[in-house]
């Protein structure tokens, strides 16, 4: 499979304004008599999800034994609060990090257990209380004084997510440059192993670099990129724009943007398999959640064309809502994993409902 052109794609684009037409009638009054693009609506329904997933919280297991995936619902609900303003997003991601006793998880050189810095962080910024952050800077200190190649210690493309975005606002909080000297080295090592330049995705790891699924196609697993782009954003918020990185970030958005809107299913929502939609055919949200948070960002500050991109993500917005249960519950989340596979309506889990929190949060700046 080839990446579109860019004529191909806003010829995609004028089909998808089509479908979205169609997807919005069957969603739009779900929840509320209401425009599911509103503010009132997208506010609305993401304290709903956040309720629920507060209320339901996923049991922890050998898989998630590090606080790594409720570390990623909490950066959706930090970013809740920072676009509304809503008192009660910041009080429960405080609530949590008092109950975390604001330290990184047990390993300090694995990504996973980092992910938890990236709310200490924006907490700090408001509170300005260094123990908030204390132990965070210290797992990040031994890390740049003994520095190692990205696809050693980022050997998944999952932790371009976890850790980056730690980085750069560690470096924002200490004005130490020796944060982001580390995560672009590591960053750009770890693209040099595992972004496939023909078809701008990234494999999981190295086991599925030149490897063909049962129906000869490459696999590129949808979460897994979607955990890129979500940390191509996360790591821009803090990069000062004359960092000499800044636009090869940039660069990268635009190059998987591109490749994401040509794999998007006709119901806004990605397959696990990015190449092989039949391989599992069931639509899934954490991965689509993420790939609408980055695209909206992307439109939202002018660094993706919002012609040819605002379908898509207004697309991908309709498929993400009707993924919502009524009780707020959000599902087609695929568990926890490394590949693609298939997945259910009932499935949830924590970092979907946080990739839905930050689709969300810019979905209501999109205009």
């Amino acid at each position: 499979m080839k990446i579109e052109d860019e004529h191909g794609l806003m010829k995609k684009s004028f089909i998808l304004i089509v479908c979205l037409c169609a997807a919005c009638a069957s969603v739009s009054h779900k929840f509320f008599d209401d425009d599911i693009y509103s503010k009132r609506f997208i506010t609305s329904i993401m304290r709903k999800v956040c309720d629920w997933q507060i209320a339901n919280p996923v049991e922890l297991n050998s898989k998630n034994s590090n606080k790594w995936a409720r570390s990623a619902f909490y950066t959706g609900v930090m970013a809740a609060y920072s676009t509304t303003q809503d008192e009660t997003y910041l009080d429960q991601a405080v609530t949590w990090a008092e109950a975390e006793g604001w330290k990184a998880g047990e390993r300090p050189r694995h990504a996973d257990d980092h992910t938890c810095g990236q709310t200490y962080l924006e907490i700090y910024f408001l509170k300005k209380d260094p123990a908030m952050i204390a132990d965070i800077k210290s797992t990040f200190d031994s890390v740049i004084n003994n520095p190692k190649p990205g696809r050693e210690d980022w050997w998944w493309c999952d932790a371009l997510f976890m850790a980056p975005p730690v980085l750069s606002r560690l470096a924002a909080a200490t004005g130490d440059d020796r944060y982001l000297a580390v995560m672009n080295a590591m960053w750009w090592d770890t693209t040099d192993f595992l972004y496939d330049e023909d078809e701008g995705f990234y494999y999981r790891d190295k086991r599925f670099i030149g490897k063909l699924n049962a129906n000869g196609q490459k696999i590129f697993w949808s979460r897994g990129n979607g955990w890129v782009m979500g940390g191509i954003i996360r790591v821009l918020e803090y990069l000062p724009e004359d960092n000499p990185y800044f636009n090869r970030y940039i660069g990268l958005l635009r190059t998987m943007a591109v490749s994401v809107a040509g794999v998007q299913g006709e119901d806004g929502l990605w397959r696990t398999s990015l190449f092989d939609p039949d391989e599992a055919p069931a639509p899934e949200t954490s991965g689509s959640g993420f790939f609408c948070y980055a695209l909206a960002w992307g439109v939202n500050n002018g660094y993706l064309d919002r012609e040819t991109y605002e379908p898509v993500v207004k697309q991908a917005w309709a498929g993400l809502v009707s993924a919502v249960h009524s009780s707020g519950k959000l599902g087609w989340v695929q568990e926890i994993g490394h590949k693609p596979e298939d997945v259910s309506r009932d499935d949830n889990q924590e970092y979907g409902s946080g990739a839905f929190l930050l689709a969300g949060s810019e979905m209501v700046k999109l205009k």
